[in-house]
């Protein structure tokens, strides 16, 4: 099989195997934990720029299949394995994950020690690497200089968000979602539960969203910075007080900074399906999916008129909080799972029932 390098921005070299597109690639090499849902992690826009390493050391077992992506084009740059199961099994599946990759020139690598690479991330935080064909004209001071050089991207949002509003319609509560980058598995919770959704670009002022007079709001997930998306935090700023609503992940992020708390960078994420939350109002604790690597400083919460809702018990950092004047509460992590688990999967419930409660109000006061 062809041999493929990935070098990283500290002079590290991994030499495996091509698998995938054939094209040379550039972007943040970063982990996810889980040991299965990797076609939802290919597919999750919160990926975009970065090449994906999976510590589950065997990959593609079951294929590809048309029913569980998260988004219809990947935004990943790369993707590293330990080992490609080139033969799946499943009755689900339409095509191979190499097949897949290939069809959308997306370069893979494989045969690497995926542990080793883990360690160096944990150690040193999510680094610039470069996938690149092997051969005797690659050269690895100069590539490494490059990475040294590359600013970091700042526009993931504009890349992964829509370019204009589209509905997906329903009878129940009206819902617009400022998507972010958002996975589909979202907008399949919310239209499970009948809500009649308009998705809006994330640069949407917040006059042409209240004039749809929506019941309520979704911020949904997405990549990058959050300190970026200018746009999303003044438009959120606006909304705060006249709509409940609800944020995930990103979204959660862009509202804490709208409501005046900050945010941080974290060493090197949070990415797969089995991180510990607890819910400091209940006490239980629920396993959860997460993909992000940025986080919102609960000390800065102590001057807003945010309350801290859920902790993450693996490092104590923020992930969620609760407005404590108007009806918005937001998550961290993805209560949508895919991947995942479904444990807080029931917030969507709550959130139906936020928007119910405010409607009642209004008639009440009318």
């Amino acid at each position: 099989m062809t041999k493929r390098l990935l070098i990283l921005e500290d002079g590290t070299v991994f030499t495996g195997e091509a698998f995938g597109g054939n094209n040379a690639s550039k972007g943040e090499v970063v982990f996810t934990t889980g040991m299965t849902g990797y076609q939802e992690t290919i597919s999750d826009p919160s990926f975009y720029g970065q090449i994906v390493t999976l510590t589950y050391p065997l990959v593609g077992n079951y294929g590809i299949n048309r029913d569980d992506f998260e988004s219809i084009t990947p935004a990943i740059r790369g993707f590293v394995v330990r080992e490609l199961e080139e033969h799946p099994s499943n009755f689900r599946k339409d095509s191979s994950l190499g097949d897949y990759l290939a069809s959308k020139d997306i370069p893979g690598i494989q045969g690497i020690d995926t542990r080793k690479l883990t360690r160096i991330i944990r150690a040193k935080g999510a680094v610039r690497a470069y996938l690149s064909e092997a051969g005797a004209d690659v050269n690895v001071e100069e590539i490494v200089a490059q990475l040294q050089a590359t600013p970091h991207i700042t526009h993931h949002v504009k890349e992964v968000s829509p370019k204009a509003a589209y509905p997906s319609p329903g009878r129940g509560k009206r819902v617009v979602v400022i998507d972010f980058g958002m996975k589909h598995g979202i907008l399949r919770e919310l239209n499970k539960r009948d809500c009649d959704v308009l998705v809006v670009p994330y640069n949407t002022p917040a006059s042409e969203i209240l004039a749809w007079h929506p019941d309520g709001i979704m911020l949904s997930n997405g990549p990058g910075n959050p300190e970026d998306v200018t746009e999303g935090i003044e438009t959120v700023r606006e909304l705060v007080g006249k709509v409940p609503m609800f944020g995930i992940c990103l979204g959660h992020q862009i509202f804490s900074l709208a409501c005046g708390a900050k945010s941080f960078k974290l060493p090197f994420g949070h990415r797969g399906g089995n991180h510990p939350v607890k819910d400091l109002r209940t006490g239980r604790t629920d396993l959860t999916s997460q993909n992000h690597g940025y986080a919102i400083d609960i000390e800065s919460l102590k001057d807003t008129d945010l309350e801290l809702t859920h902790v993450a018990l693996n490092d104590g950092t923020c992930e969620g909080v609760r407005h404590k004047k108007f009806p918005i509460f937001t998550v961290q992590y993805h209560p949508e799972a895919s991947p995942g688990p479904e444990d807080s999967n029931h917030l969507f419930d709550e959130f139906i029932e936020m928007m119910e409660n405010e409607a009642a109000k209004e008639k009440q006061n009318a």
